[in-house]
């Protein structure tokens, strides 16, 4: 049965220009936050891959890892990289987390894999400028014709593909339910977005 799990795919494939190192590995309340989202991960599927183009840096979180499949995509590349690997492995799809997200909910990504079921999309809404995380959400390996269509087509946004497929989204007042959206979908990009994470987990 396991094999039919969804992967849970980290998405490391960024370049760290305005945090200034690898933030994946910076700590966040003395742990990296790569092992943050690992824990977190691991209690809902616990079949984890790491998409990273700088091998090196990652060998010690001890994940199987992979460089993007074509360069230059940005976060679709990391999507696209994770759903052909699990084709690859006969897995129905991949739960993908970006990799400096250190608040994870696991409700939240429960509540991804259970509504899989008959989808090819599984996206939270939030308070984004897209209105919803698709770097917090479930894809099908029924995905990747359409995103390939889409790279024909010159387009590289990461929620370009979704148009014509099965997407559920989790209505933002559902995820309000399971935890503040300013902390379950932060991002650590910048130095001031880390000391804020230090700050959240010594408020507890």
């Amino acid at each position: 049965m396991s094999m039919r799990r969804p992967f849970g795919a980290i998405l490391a494939g960024g370049r760290n220009t305005r945090f200034g190192s690898h933030k994946a590995l910076a700590e966040v309340g003395g742990r990296p936050i790569i092992e943050r989202i690992r824990e977190s991960l691991e209690r809902v599927t616990p079949d984890l891959i790491l998409i990273a183009n700088e091998p090196e840096e990652y060998a010690g979180v001890g994940l199987r890892q992979r460089p993007d499949q074509i360069s230059g995509l940005g976060a679709l590349g990391g999507i696209y990289s994770a759903l052909k690997w699990a084709e690859e492995e006969g897995r129905p799809g991949i739960l993908a987390v970006a990799c400096d997200m250190p608040f994870l909910s696991v409700p939240l990504l429960e509540r991804l894999v259970t509504g899989a079921k008959g989808v090819d999309i599984v996206v939270p809404e939030s308070e984004s400028r897209r209105g919803v995380e698709p770097l917090c959400a479930y894809y099908s390996t029924l995905c990747i014709p359409a995103i390939e269509a889409q790279l024909e087509r010159g387009d590289r946004r990461v929620i370009g593909f979704y148009d014509g497929l099965e997407v559920r989204r989790i209505p933002i007042d559902e995820v309000r339910a399971i935890g503040e959206l300013d902390i379950i979908f932060m991002n650590v990009n910048t130095p001031d977005e880390h000391a804020r994470a230090e700050e959240i987990v010594d408020e507890g």
